[in-house]
């Protein structure tokens, strides 16, 4: 067991670099931080380097630590890892899991250019709360290693399938295997209730602001909306998506 003292050791700095994006891609790994994320972390070792625990926390006994790495910081060196206001002081780096980009379930989640992580994330957790089969996340959309992303999606990410590619290659994948894609619109939509589903479908939803491309709803088999009773101009896409995924994965017939 390693013990490390000083916000200027290179592991530490190499750790803090984990939290861009450029780091992330040339390493293939990432950070996670808090009780709830290493404990998912754990249940599949595989994802983990190591565990960095802070001098202070004493971790839960029922936690398997036999074959992971771990090193024992500072409470001045968790602060500066941390990436939250209370700092949990108990920290993982992880692998990125390899996902095929072969689409081959019943129901997906495509997202398009969706930047906020919290969006994200929440997504990626309400897809796996609905038992949806994968999520595809298209190109503008916030990265899945973002710490914010990984957090709104508490673990979902270790065992839902969650893959980056652009979005017109998954249509023409799940429309050569005849996966109905129902675009999210206001215009030359039904109301989502009236869609017409049997065994499949793939939800695909839009930026926060100016909603799906024009041109990825060229390509859907049909468009549906949200009533909108209120005063409120609309929902909130995460909100929304939570709305129709389980809406429509009840509806399949033979899933």
């Amino acid at each position: 067991m390693k013990f490390i003292q000083s916000v200027k050791n290179p592991k530490v700095k190499q750790w803090k670099k984990l939290l861009t994006k450029k780091e992330r891609e040339k390493t293939g790994q990432y950070l996670i931080e808090g009780f709830h994320l290493v404990e998912m972390a754990l249940s599949q070792k595989e994802h983990i380097v190591e565990v960095i625990v802070s001098e202070e926390v004493v971790l839960p006994a029922h936690w398997n630590m036999d074959g992971v790495d771990m090193t024992v910081i500072t409470h001045d060196v968790a602060k500066a890892l941390g990436d939250t206001e209370t700092v949990q002081g108990v920290f993982a780096v992880c692998r990125k899991r390899e996902t095929e980009e072969s689409l081959t379930g019943h129901a997906y989640l495509l997202i398009d250019a969706v930047q906020d992580p919290g969006n994200i994330g929440t997504m990626i957790r309400t897809a796996d709360a609905a038992g949806i089969d994968g999520v595809i996340l298209g190109e503008g959309c916030a990265d899945l290693y973002n710490p914010k992303v990984l957090r709104s999606a508490q673990g979902s990410h270790f065992h839902l399938p969650v893959v980056s590619m652009p979005l017109t290659e998954a249509i023409q994948q799940l429309k050569e295997q005849q996966v109905p894609i129902l675009g999210t619109a206001l215009q030359q939509a039904v109301d989502y209730r009236q869609a017409a589903i049997t065994d499949s479908f793939a939800l695909l939803v839009g930026n926060e602001g100016s909603g799906v491309n024009p041109e990825l709803l060229k390509e859907t088999d049909s468009n549906v909306f949200i009533p909108i009773y209120g005063e409120s101009e609309s929902l909130n896409v995460a909100v929304a998506a939570g709305v129709l995924l389980y809406h429509f994965k009840h509806t399949l017939k033979n899933v």
